[in-house]
């Protein structure tokens, strides 16, 4: 395909000589001449590996130019991609001129070309960016349909620097966010030549890939030294504990524990987390990070809290309560503290949880659910169909296959509250609520 690059930076450069690599017509637009010149001259705007003979080579192959001519760019292209960088203002916010000013170029060609054109941002915007800010643009400066006459994905990079080239060729994804399907299709046409997962998605969900990424990774660092510094000063080797830590791919470096949903609970991570923090608060250390996990746990049981109190509804059924599911464990349970904070309240409730029920009778929790929370066991119905009957509202709080089919059992105006993402339910009902999707 013939692509039109604009930006000619980490990303831009990468991406324009990587493309060319790949068999693209690529021409490279930047308003510094300086840069320009560079790489006509076979030369790299950039210090990375590799790029400067990737470059070279496909200048001298005819398939890599740079210009200050945007308008020529657009013209002799079908795809134009926008790298340009998004700066952080003062008060934390992302500076758009660039990405805005670029749109408003490509836009305002778009308008004068009768073929197709794709618009792709590759720049790190916030979630909403494309919707509200770029796809407007096109549509002003060029006058025409977007998804129609023209196509807008968002294709977030996930290069490092230092190692760009070589996560170009070997990315752990490709994420395509897409306008439309037609859109869509063109974009991955531009990555057919690596065998990488693509995922095709909405706008918004490639927009927010990119910020869960950098945070994940940088969440990853600040507790790694949060740890290396408990470990300091217990003199205890803080790489080797590390190593081991990593070296577990079932739990710890997986994709457990990554799911959306309501607090944890039980007895090892709420008794450990406190104990870590004890630790670090008698050896003098600020640990930031770790001393804000029960903190923020404690703040998804005031959402859940919340979504319940606001309808004005005081008729609860609850399905579950042990601490997750597959268990009878109801120790430092959030749906637990959530029943006790609703009765509190004054609400009316009525709770089902299958293996809580067996357990009343015969299992391991049988004396803590008799001796410490019978006002809860008081509460507790036999089956999900008693607990739903008459209530006006029915919490999820924990998954059970059983709960699947919930939707057989809901009548009326009841409101499901989801803190768990039960499938087999309609989401975009008007009645049915996710914690946090």
């Amino acid at each position: 395909m013939r692509v039109s690059i604009f930006g000619l930076g980490y990303v831009g450069a990468v991406t324009a000589g990587c493309l060319a690599d790949a068999g693209h017509i690529v021409t490279a637009v930047d308003t510094n001449r300086t840069k320009v010149d560079l790489i006509n001259g076979s030369r790299s705007p950039i210090i990375e590996k590799d790029i400067e003979r990737i470059l070279a080579a496909n200048v001298q192959g005819k398939r890599l130019r740079a210009t200050t001519d945007h308008a020529g760019a657009v013209r002799d292209s079908d795809v134009s991609l926008i790298c340009v960088g998004t700066p952080s203002q003062p008060n934390g916010d992302l500076d758009l001129r660039y990405v805005r000013g670029v749109a408003e170029q490509i836009g305002h060609e778009i308008g004068r070309k009768d073929d197709y054109h794709l618009v792709v941002v590759r720049s790190t915007i916030l979630p909403g960016t494309m919707r509200k800010t770029i796809i407007p643009v096109l549509r002003e400066k060029s006058g025409k349909t977007p998804g129609t006459d023209f196509g807008v994905c968002m294709n977030p990079e996930f290069l490092r620097e230092g190692s760009a080239v070589s996560d170009f060729y070997n990315p752990p994804k490709t994420v395509i966010g897409q306008l439309d399907e037609r859109s869509g299709n063109v974009a991955e046409m531009l990555y057919e030549s690596l065998h990488v997962p693509v995922f095709r998605t909405a706008l918004e969900v490639a927009e927010m890939v990119k910020y869960t990424d950098n945070a994940w990774h940088a969440l990853k660092i600040g507790f790694a030294n949060e740890i290396g510094n408990i470990c300091k000063e217990l003199k205890i080797d803080s790489h080797q504990v590390m190593d081991i830590f990593c070296r577990d791919t079932k739990l710890n470096l997986s994709r457990c524990y990554l799911r959306p949903g309501f607090a944890f609970g039980g007895s090892c991570l709420p008794k450990d987390v406190r104990a870590l923090n004890y630790k670090a608060k008698m050896l003098d250390l600020e640990i930031p990070i770790l001393s804000s996990i029960l903190k923020s746990n404690a703040g998804q049981i005031e959402r859940g809290l919340g979504m319940i109190m606001q309808n004005g509804c005081k008729s609860i059924g609850i399905l579950g309560f042990s601490f997750k599911e597959g268990t009878d464990d109801l120790r430092e349970s959030p749906v637990v503290e959530l029943i006790e904070r609703l009765i509190g309240k004054g609400y009316f409730l009525k709770i089902y949880d299958p293996n809580v029920n067996i357990a009343r009778l015969m299992g391991a929790n049988r004396d803590y659910i008799l001796n410490h929370i019978p006002h809860i066991s008081n509460l507790m119905v036999d089956t999900l169909r008693e607990a739903v009957e008459g209530s006006e509202v029915v919490v999820i709080g924990t998954n059970y296959p059983e709960f699947s089919k919930l939707r057989d059992s809901i009548r009326g105006k009841q409101l499901v509250i989801d803190f768990v993402r039960v499938g087999n339910l309609p989401e975009q009902d008007e009645n049915y609520c996710g914690i946090c999707w």
